[in-house]
């Protein structure tokens, strides 16, 4: 495997920073400070379409733009008698959410964080789908299984699927858009997650997340709530619950900051990370199960990939399908049954 070169593995070191929510100064608020706050111009365009679906696809849309995002997790209620409560976590980071595809029935949001000295990082991805039939969902280590979606919570719902850095699974969830009162909230049902970088890296207490996601469109720019449960399981099963968790991820609208080095990484790169996402998706349509052999941080695969965006965009040949099949033949199985 391609060993990572300086400046990528320079921002992976400071996204993990990030997503660890390691107590620490901003590299970039240090050197760009030159930026102010916005309103989202957005907001206002989503009560002026015609349909539920319509203004349940505008609030999607609504979310893409330029932020300074800060991440806030706290632990509330104690679930088991043993246990203490770990001190709450914040940190902050640049991020610009870029659209990738919006049809009617669909719409990709991709993320991409702007670190210290301008180095990019492809952060998370989310897809929402009208109406869907099915969804990927965690079962247990390393493991998501393609499940039918009931019929009764499919009518007028949104599934929201979430992705890895690397276009690897994460969650997804179901629910419905809600635009009482001006304003636009969209809560999923309850689903399982695997632990979350800023977890996984430090602790081994607790193996899965159970989970409720709430995002609001806000005339500031929008939010991420995350009702979660910290959980022990034993393959499928839940043997014992720690404790309740807030997450309050808020996405503020900004002018003025540079990311352009974001613009750029994603114009070079967005063919390949197509591809990686087609493989992902025919992993999925193919088999019933797809299996990560990696540990939980899943960093083969992310090194891997990473490592063939970086190839892009120093100017060498872009990896064919037949170097992103040897990833996946590498460190992803596949359940046939």
């Amino acid at each position: 495997m391609q060993v990572l070169g300086f400046a990528l593995l320079s921002a992976c070191q400071q996204y993990s920073q990030v997503a660890d929510q390691t107590p620490a100064p901003d590299p970039v608020e240090k050197e760009t400070p030159a930026y102010t706050n916005t309103a989202n111009t957005l907001f206002a365009k989503i009560a002026l379409q015609e349909g539920e679906q319509a203004k349940d696809q505008a609030a999607i849309l609504a979310m893409q733009g330029e932020y300074k995002v800060g991440f806030d997790f706290e632990e509330t209620v104690i679930l088991k008698e043993d246990y203490e409560r770990s001190p709450g976590k914040k940190s902050g980071a640049f991020e610009t959410v870029v659209v990738v595809e919006a049809t009617p029935n669909k719409v990709v949001l991709q993320h991409l964080l702007q670190v210290g000295g301008g180095a990019v990082v492809k952060h998370w991805r989310q897809d929402w789908f009208y109406e869907a039939d099915s969804r990927f969902e965690f079962v247990e280590d390393q493991t998501w299984e393609l499940r039918e979606i009931p019929e009764d919570k499919r009518e007028g719902q949104w599934t929201q699927c979430v992705y890895e850095v690397s276009d690897a699974p994460r969650y997804c969830g179901t629910g419905k858009w809600n635009h009482k009162y001006g304003v636009s909230t969209w809560t999923s049902d309850r689903s399982w997650r695997p632990l979350p970088r800023r977890e996984y890296t430090k602790r081994s207490d607790y193996n899965a997340l159970n989970v409720e996601n709430r995002h609001t469109v806000t005339p500031l720019g929008w939010t991420h709530e995350q009702d979660n449960t910290k959980v022990i399981r034993e393959g499928k099963k839940t043997q014992a619950t720690l404790v309740r968790e807030f997450g309050f991820n808020n996405y503020r609208r900004i002018d003025g900051f540079d990311f352009s080095p974001a613009y750029a990484y994603w114009e070079k790169t967005a063919d390949y990370w197509s591809k990686v996402r087609s493989t992902w998706a025919g992993r999925f349509t193919k088999n019933k199960q797809v299996k990560l052999n990696t540990e939980v941080d899943g960093m083969p695969i992310i090194e891997a990939t990473f490592s063939h965006a970086e190839s892009i965009q120093s100017g060498s040949a872009a990896p064919d399908q037949s170097d992103i099949d040897e990833v996946f033949k590498q460190w992803v199985s596949l359940n046939l049954n």
